[in-house]
């Protein structure tokens, strides 16, 4: 392997130095290890021929036809020009459509000469077309049958030349250069599972011999990617909580027992008690906690939050709770400062637009310790915030922060204060064994009572009006309702419904009440003051964008209007949904979509009108989306790219990744057994290719 990643691709036959350069740029790829590990994204069945009078339905697969070219004709002028060939294979016609480099294949390819011919049919203007098919003639190797990888490809390799035949034919060239490849699994790894060889799976991964081969090839590359994974974490894990030093909190005192005994304003459930519980067993070992707390929306965080702060407080020490936004951060101010206000305890506000007065109080208070919790934006992270003696981190929609951003705040202590992360953004297991593998985590199952489950309707265009009748209704009970738009701006290339339109038109048909809006791009006076409309009730409705996703909490607003839902992942809709049914009252959420819809995009929104499981629905959002956009927004990212595991789908592979990494490190906790010598090795090379945020809470 270490050839393989010193190798540059440059000297591949049918690469060299600008065809490398392109590589490189485009996908990363600089060396033969680098090559090797580009997987096809799927494949496809080369043994079948396909008759061009058997195509038929809107979305065909990539098909294999075998026939000639009976003419060829270039058509348009300038930009517009494409060179367009018609193919026979005997029972019908079909047009064969190139627009990038048509001098070159006007001259490569003849009519009366047999091709064999790849690529996906569509029905265009009355007539089968394929658009830059793959082209081999009949006798050509990899035109014999079997089954063909196809390989991600962007626009610019596409326009250069480049093909999976001629990734797979790179991939050849590589593997028929090194028989004798090191192993990358220690043997008691490899034969405990009867996993398939590196060669081997390698060789069988661009060049499948049939579908069992290619099974264990998959499962063998799986396993070894997501084994490293659960081994750096779970030893990373061990090893900082065995040696990092944190506060150690052994009281419950006078602030948790006087506040829970005497302004608890409701009884805790059954869920929140028990996180509370663990989250005090890791703040009296003395090292420190950082564990991740989820809980779908409206199940009560905030209220674990507090009481686990108090215990902070308790032993002497400051809390801060950062928020993502300023609406969020003021939802937190006003509820815990007017919870904890007869019981004295300092609470200040900390955002980007306190004034001047008011931020230098704030830091005179923290560095003198007179400031008991600081609650605040990324604004509290900034260098001038000194505190006396910060013991407990409160971060709250953590997604949203930057990893460098957590890292500042868990430096303001030369002891590490304890961390509690929370998210309404339910993660699916996979995802909370790898990116959160580290953390340990603790979930919030269970609802206040007198919680109705919030009724999720999906209606389409034409249904508007019966929809705007229901609003009415509610209106006239004297309930609130929330609009939410994708966009601000009319944007006339994307047929989207904006706030600035909807606004108008929802001020002209509800007259009699008043409507107020919001977006990300007001200024934070303008946001307070028309969120200040709503909250109080003097706004009935408001209309706004994505700004309301989180830590909007008005329990009079009963409904919830979601335009062009169609757009939007369903954790997203679980979030904007979760801003209604936060009272006593039955409320509602209105998809509203276009009737004509992917068969995908309709699954996703009946699924929300079928459950408020937020659990659920984060497992079917990563199904159907995979895991790229969940991670994403997490930010905090894994330590190694993933080539071919998919977190997604290989639930079961991390399962048996971990347990595997879980019993090599509880035989030998420091590998340093010489049977444990390779997996150092291989971390050390794994680690060294990418910077590893995912350590930092």
């Amino acid at each position: 392997m270490d050839r393989l990643r010193a190798t540059h691709i440059k000297y591949l036959k049918g690469i060299g130095e600008k065809n490398a350069e392109l590589l490189d740029k485009e996908c990363g790829i600089r060396t033969y290890y680098d090559m090797l590990y580009h997987f096809p994204t799927h494949y496809v069945d080369r043994t079948s021929i396909h008759r061009i009078s058997s195509f038929a339905g809107e979305d065909m697969p990539s098909v294999q036809v075998r026939g000639r070219f009976v003419s060829f004709t270039v058509q348009g002028e300038g930009a517009k020009t494409r060179l367009v060939g018609l193919f026979s294979d005997g029972s019908g016609v079909m047009e064969v459509v190139w627009f990038k480099r048509i001098k070159y294949m006007r001259e490569a390819y003849h009519t009366a000469t047999d091709y064999v011919l790849f690529g996906k049919p569509s029905f265009f203007n009355g007539r089968w077309s394929m658009v830059h098919p793959e082209i081999d003639p009949p006798g050509a190797p990899m035109a014999q049958g079997g089954f063909r990888g196809v390989y991600p490809l962007t626009e610019k390799l596409r326009n250069r030349g480049f093909s999976s035949r001629k990734f797979a034919t790179a991939a050849a060239d590589i593997l028929g250069r090194c028989g004798n490849m090191a192993e990358t699994l220690p043997p008691h790894i490899v034969g405990r599972h009867r996993l398939m060889g590196i060669y081997d799976a390698l060789t069988t991964i661009h060049a499948p011999a049939d579908m069992a081969a290619l099974e264990r090839a998959r499962l063998r590359l799986k396993f070894e990617e997501l084994f490293y994974l659960q081994l750096d974490i779970q030893r990373y894990a061990r090893r900082r909580s065995s040696t990092t030093q944190g506060f150690f909190f052994p009281r419950i005192g006078h602030y948790f027992n006087t506040f829970y005994r005497d302004f608890l304003p409701f009884p805790l459930t059954g869920a929140q008690k028990r996180v509370i519980k663990e989250v005090r067993a890791d703040m009296a070992t003395g090292r420190q906690m950082n564990r991740l707390l989820q809980g779908d929306v409206g199940s009560g965080k905030t209220m674990v939050a507090l009481l686990t702060m108090l215990i902070a407080l308790d032993n002497g020490t400051q809390a801060c709770l950062m928020a993502p936004t300023e609406i969020l951060a003021t939802q937190h101010f006003e509820t815990i400062s007017s919870l904890v206000a007869p019981m004295g305890i300092n609470v200040k506000l900390l955002t980007g637009s306190t004034r001047r007065k008011a931020r230098e109080e704030i830091h005179s208070q923290l560095r003198d310790g007179s400031l008991h919790i600081l609650i605040g934006t990324h604004a509290v992270i900034e260098d001038e915030v000194k505190f006396h003696n910060l013991g407990f981190i409160v971060i709250d929609e953590q997604h949203r922060f930057g990893v460098a951003q957590r890292a500042r705040l868990w430096t303001k202590n030369t002891v590490a204060p304890h961390v509690l992360v929370m998210t309404a953004t339910p993660i699916p297991r996979t995802l909370a064994m790898t990116v959160y593998g580290d953390l340990d985590v603790s979930v919030i199952d269970e609802l206040p009572p007198g919680r109705k489950p919030v009724q999720t309707l999906l209606r389409y265009d034409e249904e508007r009006f019966a929809t705007y009748q229901g609003i009415g209704r509610q209106l006239r009970l004297g309930r609130q309702v929330y609009i939410v738009y994708p966009l601000i701006n009319q944007n006339d290339k994307l047929e989207l419904r904006s706030l600035e339109e909807g606004y108008e038109s929802i001020c002209e048909i509800f007259r009699d009440y008043r409507v107020a809006f919001l977006h990300g791009r007001m200024k934070p006076e303008e946001k307070d003051f028309q969120m200040g409309l709503f909250s109080s009730g003097e706004a009935r409705i408001l209309v706004s964008t994505t700004v309301i996703e989180v830590g909007v909490n008005v329990p009079n607003a009963t409904t919830m209007v979601i335009e062009n839902a169609e757009r939007f992942g369903l954790s997203q809709l679980h979030q904007l949904r979760g801003r209604v049914g936060r009272g006593g009252e039955q409320s509602y959420c209105i998809l509203m979509s276009k009737r004509k819809i992917s068969g995908d995009t309709r699954r996703r929104l009946e699924l929300m009108t079928s459950t408020t499981d937020g659990f659920a629905i984060a497992e079917a959002d990563m199904q159907m989306r995979g895991p790229g956009d969940i991670e994403g927004t997490m930010q905090s990212g894994i330590p190694f790219d993933l080539h071919i595991a998919n977190l997604s789908t290989d639930g079961q592979i991390v399962q048996l990744a971990r347990d595997t990494a879980c019993a090599v490190l509880d035989a030998d906790p420091s590998l340093t057994a010489h049977a444990n010598a390779l997996l150092v090795r291989q971390l050390s090379l794994l680690s060294s290719r990418i910077k590893d945020w995912s350590r930092i809470s």
